[in-house]
């Protein structure tokens, strides 16, 4: 009996509770998994509509979800170009070592190069050291000369509220 060909597709609204599914399987990889608050409701609402907040590949083995990339756009002020940045990708265990890593990665940099692309970005968990290696195996180098800094929850409010209040 033959396997099933990998098949990788744009995800749709119908897709949300898969994609959540997915992103519990990066939690739950790294250990993680109480920092996940996104509901497949929210990815419903974000993802899909008149202005999706990003683009999410499926790839499927016959009918079995076998992994996702989830992207949106980005723009390099000092390339002067658009690009993508990878929030996730996440192959399921069953399917690890298939190649579909690299499929993925590969369809992902099709699909931002279709729409006028040139590059792609992400972050890595610094606890994932597998991944790591797999990106730089793929050429994706990594960067000393930038570090991540972010503002949630609280935090967030008190910085947005400084517009508000006319600052």
């Amino acid at each position: 009996m033959a396997e099933a060909p990998l098949r990788i597709r744009l995800a749709v609204a119908g897709d949300a509770e898969t994609i959540h599914s997915g992103l519990m399987m990066i939690a739950r990889h790294l250990g993680e998994e109480g920092r996940i608050t996104a509901t497949p409701a929210d990815l419903l609402r974000h993802g899909f509509g008149h202005r999706p907040a990003f683009t999410a590949l499926i790839a499927e083995i016959g009918s079995d979800f076998a992994g996702l990339s989830l992207y949106f756009p980005s723009f390099s002020t000092w390339r002067g170009k658009p690009g993508a940045y990878i929030q996730d990708i996440v192959v399921d265990e069953r399917f690890r070592g298939a190649g579909i890593g690299v499929a993925l990665l590969r369809a992902t940099a099709g699909h931002v190069r279709q729409d006028g692309g040139c590059y792609l970005r992400l972050s890595v968990d610094a606890k994932n050291v597998a991944a790591q290696h797999f990106y730089e195996r793929m050429g994706l180098e990594w960067s000393m000369h930038e570090h991540i800094h972010a503002v949630y929850g609280d935090a967030f409010d008190v910085l947005a509220g400084q517009h508000e209040s006319g600052v």
